[in-house]
């Protein structure tokens, strides 16, 4: 199962390899391992273009007291911040790094109402550069639920990533797992969660977006 997000491109790169096929199948009848090698490179784009558009169905079990990731990928940052756009306070900062072979659809944390969302246009700096988060392309969400309170995500663009989708809109209802955007080609997602968060993963543990639990509520 493929994203919409992804079928356009996925056309017009099935198209652009097809017509290639075709091409090098002609010009290059007399050389075998030269012909054979292009094809294995045109062969191998294709599939790198279908590995970054699908969308597995994932099994989320809804709990309003847990954050869950809103993103597949790595966890690169777990420390507390002071959040600069929405909250103006220290927060538990929790960030997850895609890689272009991960599943790039972006998940709601935590299910409730969306109460901020805002799209900022910005630079294409490393996904994992510090001021990523503050100087990159961008779209910060933040959804509310009466258990477990405030909770931002931030969408960010990396050097790849040329275009931030978000579906969040203001005043909507959020569902835990639910999709709330797209980033297309590599980047990562910031949570920044209250100070008495039970953070639940450690650095450089591997995540899955709509199932893996990043931290619980305290009690």
């Amino acid at each position: 199962m493929f994203h919409k997000e992804g079928h356009k491109i996925i056309i017009i790169t099935l198209t652009i390899v097809v017509g290639c096929f075709l091409l090098v199948d002609n010009f290059f009848a007399d050389s075998v391992w030269l012909r054979t090698t292009l094809m294995i490179v045109l062969l191998a784009f294709l599939i790198l273009i279908l590995q970054f558009f699908r969308n597995p169905k994932r099994h989320t079990i809804t709990n309003d007291s847990q954050v869950i990731s809103p993103v597949d990928g790595k966890v690169v940052v777990i420390e507390e911040v002071f959040e600069k756009e929405y909250f103006k306070e220290k927060r538990l900062q929790v960030s997850v790094f895609m890689s272009p072979i991960n599943v790039h659809v972006t998940r709601y944390p935590i299910a409730g109402k969306v109460i901020y969302s805002k799209y900022h246009p910005g630079k294409y700096l490393v996904a994992w550069h510090p001021k990523a988060s503050e100087e990159n392309e961008r779209t910060t969400v933040v959804v509310e639920n009466a258990k477990y309170g405030k909770v931002l995500h931030r969408q960010i663009a990396g050097a790849l990533a040329k275009r931030i989708v978000n579906y969040a809109k203001l005043n909507s209802s959020a569902t835990q797992g639910g999709e709330s955007g797209f980033i297309k080609f590599g980047s990562r997602v910031d949570l920044y969660l209250p100070l008495d968060t039970k953070i639940k993963v450690s650095l450089n543990q591997k995540v899955k977006g709509g199932e893996s639990v990043i931290a619980e509520a305290h009690a």
